[in-house]
């Protein structure tokens, strides 16, 4: 009988009562990530050219400005869940486990900072 009550093995809820979160929020951002590339890889291909004026002048519209942005931040939130999942696999003592995500905190959230300050620079006629 045992593994708890109905309800929990329902909703497939292990010993932390949360490892599915973090699990679906992977899959979640890995199907925006492709929806999102797929949308990017078209809209390039439909473009005249790939000079750097076009792509600029079609980055700089709002709309494309915002998919670039949705799938920036898409990617670094995804690869952040991923490494997060190496970092706890295969670090195992406290301190360098706590420096390692510390590190991988501050590196995505720069990394999307800096992307998105980009997009915004493009979006808004900044000089090249």
């Amino acid at each position: 009988m045992g593994n708890g009550t109905n309800i929990g093995r329902v909703r497939a809820l292990g010993s932390a009562h949360s490892g599915s979160h973090h699990w679906l929020i992977q899959r979640f951002t890995a199907i925006g990530n492709l929806i999102l590339g797929l949308w990017l890889l078209f809209a390039l291909v439909g473009l005249p050219d790939l000079a750097f004026k076009t792509v600029k002048a079609w980055a700089a519209q709002p709309l494309s400005a915002t998919g670039i942005a949705l799938f920036v931040l898409c990617t670094f939130w995804h690869a952040r869940l991923g490494l997060q999942v190496l970092i706890e696999d295969y670090v195992h003592e406290h301190a360098n486990k706590f420096a390692a995500m510390a590190l991988l905190n501050l590196a995505t959230f720069a990394g999307a900072a800096f992307g998105l300050f980009a997009i915004v620079r493009i979006a808004l006629g900044a000089a090249a």
